[in-house]
């Protein structure tokens, strides 16, 4: 079974690849030339493995939240894959591929991955990890710093890049929060297969028609028609 991952919801490429029990991962920081430099890593990592597109069983794509324009490029090209081979599409919230970070967390602490959603805003997600596995234990979340630390208990654990913005915040009234180091802020690559493999177990999967994007921002995502 071969396995093609990615996810461009942030400033990062996240590229996965996966056969038969052995992953190759990259993270490649790309900042906004995801549309010109996705594709042709893409195709420069498959060549290097003797791959081609109709031998890979399954696409998978990071769904966001996160930026708006990563969201969209990165399925758009998962998707154009996937058609043109008839191969189903795993999409995988970019929150849970964040929150394996935290894995190695053995006790059952709450793991709150955040990621700055821009003004003054906060994408979130509330997990527990038992056993390796992560369980979701809340819906994902756009919250203000101020309803977040409404939510968060001293022994929960905090990692992403809104703590670059918002550590003030969330660490007031003496509700410290445990953080992470920044090591462990960013999605990381080595997550995507794991998280793609729980789903085929569970045919947990789509075509791609039926995987959509995780937007929480929903006005933000609507285009207005002129008058």
């Amino acid at each position: 079974m071969k396995i093609l991952g990615i996810d461009t919801t942030s400033k990062f490429l996240c590229l996965a690849l996966y056969d038969n029990g052995k992953a190759y991962t990259c993270d490649l920081e790309l900042g906004r030339r995801h549309s010109a430099l996705l594709v042709p890593i893409i195709k420069s990592s498959i060549d290097a493995l003797g791959w081609d597109i109709g031998d890979i069983d399954y696409f998978a794509c990071g769904t966001g939240p996160g930026s708006f324009t990563g969201v969209r490029i990165g399925l758009a090209v998962i998707k154009g894959l996937a058609f043109g081979s008839k191969k189903p599409v795993i999409g995988i919230p970019s929150l849970d591929i964040m929150a394996l970070n935290a894995a190695f967390i053995k006790t059952d602490k709450t793991i709150i991955p955040v990621i700055d959603a821009k003004r003054n805003l906060i994408y979130c997600g509330f997990y527990k990890i038992k056993d390796g596995s992560l369980r979701k234990i809340k819906p994902y979340m756009l919250l203000s710093p101020e309803d977040l630390l409404k939510k968060i208990k001293p022994q929960d654990v905090l990692f992403g890049d809104a703590l670059i913005a918002h550590s003030e915040i969330l660490t007031k009234r003496g509700k410290t929060a445990n953080f992470l180091d920044k090591d462990h802020w960013s999605l990381q690559a080595r997550n995507i297969i794991p998280l793609a493999l729980e789903r085929i177990r569970k045919k947990s999967f789509g075509d791609t028609f039926s995987v959509k994007p995780v937007y929480l921002y929903p006005k933000e995502c609507q285009i207005k028609q002129k008058n």
